[in-house]
């Protein structure tokens, strides 16, 4: 393959991820492996209650990973970026962005981090006698309405991140159906929103006469292999202002973080899961058969191919971790070390592999937790009079912590419901360095934690994959290939091949975590009483 040929052709495929700490953009080529890459660092705002991220914030981000990828491309085979095969925009899943009919943003973006519709998605729940958990687009809504907020009236279209970025590419106002089942349940064998679910919303809402019913507001539904629109003369110059884009690129169905990290670790068949560890964690399983009952710890989603998926998904994991190294990194500095971030980072969890989290605690959330039914967050280590209080003991206590909320909700899959896996693919930067945050999952799930070489691209990397399926279908010379499932396509197309490695449980780490969540369960309580005393801090 000529990788230069490929770029001045647009034989190529864009995918871009907001995440939660990161923008990041990634082209691949023909052969499905990432040819550049460029990012923008970003944080989301905690503003009068609500941790939201400003639109202005989301277009220069966009913008600054797309030209770094842009100049790194220049940079190493001399051709500007004019054409692309296809490109797939991709972002952290839930939240409410809610607009009205000339596009004005009703209310600052509310993301999946927000703890406050815990009425509504109770109500919900009882109502669907579905699991409907605080960071859906719908808990979000209905809690807005509940709440009586003025903007409720004016609504003419709520969407997600990605729904959002994708529109204003487009025009076309859409959700991959992985990230709808975020939004509203999904009618796996109709592969839309669930009809009866919706009537009965419409009818809980119909007394108050908003002037719109739900299938009006909520963006429409597709799958995996269809093409979503093409990028306008407006979308191309919101993403490469420099003018050398071309419009009519196709674009595949925007989605979620979760569908993204199921195609980047080929994720997408039954009886394999994926775990994305970074500032949230939440694994993925693809279900054999439905739940027997409803679990309000477990979300109901669905691969980006519409096959149903149990979610386990906590708010917090690696933030606590992140403001640990930060501190002995300030302390090394203070006494005049230079303290490189990557290095610091694959000291401590090297450090943390030889560590023992005996007679410690800690709780690692920075805001609140569902799974725990915790409405605020506040980090707390504690420990034993008599233990060793060592970098290495509490960064392997800060790993297990960040566990912890995880191994509740996955016990539910695999004790309560038999579920079987055989094996987690693992991404997300609790993987960053080598074994060790693999070690310490694949021990506290007790199953075999895979990460692959090209898991470090992460989300990026799967939207670009999907995007190149969309057209893999479209290009298709035969029905045969034309109903081609994306879980062949990546089978056959881009994993045969994958090199990864692979931890099994340790069974010394395996007993060292069960007796950490022992205490960490007992402990919960009266961590709540603390979280609340600080909660105005």
């Amino acid at each position: 393959m000529n990788i230069k040929e490929n770029i001045a052709e647009g034989r190529t495929y864009l995918g871009i991820e907001l995440g939660s700490t990161r923008i990041k953009a990634v082209l691949i080529g023909e052969d499905y492996a990432p040819i550049a890459s460029g990012g923008h660092a970003w944080e989301n705002a905690f503003e009068n209650g609500i941790w939201t991220y400003s639109l202005d914030d989301v277009w220069r981000g966009m913008q600054e990973a797309y030209a770094a990828l842009a100049n790194e491309v220049f940079e190493k085979y001399g051709v500007p970026i004019t054409n692309i095969g296809a490109i797939g925009i991709s972002a952290m899943m839930h939240g409410y962005l809610a607009f009205d009919s000339n596009e004005n943003l009703l209310t600052p973006f509310r993301t999946w981090r927000n703890t406050k519709q815990e009425d509504a998605a109770r109500r919900l729940t009882e109502a669907f006698n579905f699991n409907i958990p605080q960071r859906w687009s719908i808990a979000h809504l209905y809690q807005a309405i509940l709440n009586e907020e003025s903007h409720i009236r004016q609504i003419s279209f709520i969407t997600t991140l990605a729904g959002y970025v994708h529109y204003k590419l487009t025009g076309k106002k859409v959700a991959g159906i992985g990230e709808a089942s975020g939004m509203f349940p999904i009618d796996s064998a109709r592969l839309d929103y669930n009809a009866q679910m919706a009537a009965k919303f419409n009818e809980i809402i119909k007394p108050l006469s908003l002037g719109w019913k739900l299938e009006d507001v909520l963006p429409k539904v597709l799958t995996a292999g269809e093409i979503a629109g093409v990028l306008t003369e407006g979308g191309a110059a919101l993403l490469d202002p420099s003018g050398k884009l071309a419009a009519g690129i196709p674009l595949c169905p925007p989605e979620g973080d979760a569908g993204t990290g199921m195609a980047a670790t080929n994720s997408v068949a039954a009886r394999t899961g994926n775990v994305s560890a970074g500032t949230s964690v939440f694994a993925m399983v693809v279900l054999e058969n439905e739940l027997s009952k409803v679990y309000e710890e477990i979300d109901m989603v669905t691969t980006p191919s519409g096959k149903p998926v149990a979610m386990v998904h906590c708010n917090n994991c690696t933030s606590d971790i992140d403001a640990w190294i930060n501190l002995f990194g300030e302390a090394a500095r203070l006494l005049g070390a230079k303290a490189d971030k990557n290095e610091l980072y694959a000291k401590m969890y090297a450090a943390a592999a030889e560590g023992c989290a005996d007679s410690m605690l800690a709780y690692n959330y920075f805001s609140g937790e569902p799974i725990t039914k915790f409405e605020n967050g506040a980090p707390l280590f504690a420990r034993a009079p008599g233990g060793k209080f060592t970098v290495a003991n509490v960064m392997k206590t800060q790993l297990f912590s960040a566990l912890a909320t995880l191994k509740i909700g996955m016990d539910i899959l695999t004790e309560n419901e038999s579920v079987k896996l055989d094996t987690l693919l693992g991404h997300g930067g609790f993987f960053k360095t080598a074994g060790t945050g693999q070690k310490a999952m694949a021990s506290a799930l007790n199953v075999p934690v895979t990460v692959m070489e090209s898991a470090g691209e992460g989300g990026a990397w799967g939207i670009a994959l999907l995007a190149a399926f969309a057209v893999h279908v479209a290009n298709a010379a035969n029905a045969a290939d034309k109903g081609a499932s994306l879980e062949s396509f990546l089978a056959s197309n881009v994993f045969a091949s994958a090199l990864g490695q692979t931890v099994t449980p340790y069974e010394n780490d395996s007993r060292e975590f069960a007796g950490f969540m022992k205490r960490y369960i007992k402990g919960l309580d009266s961590y709540k009483r603390i979280t609340e005393v600080l909660a105005d801090e």
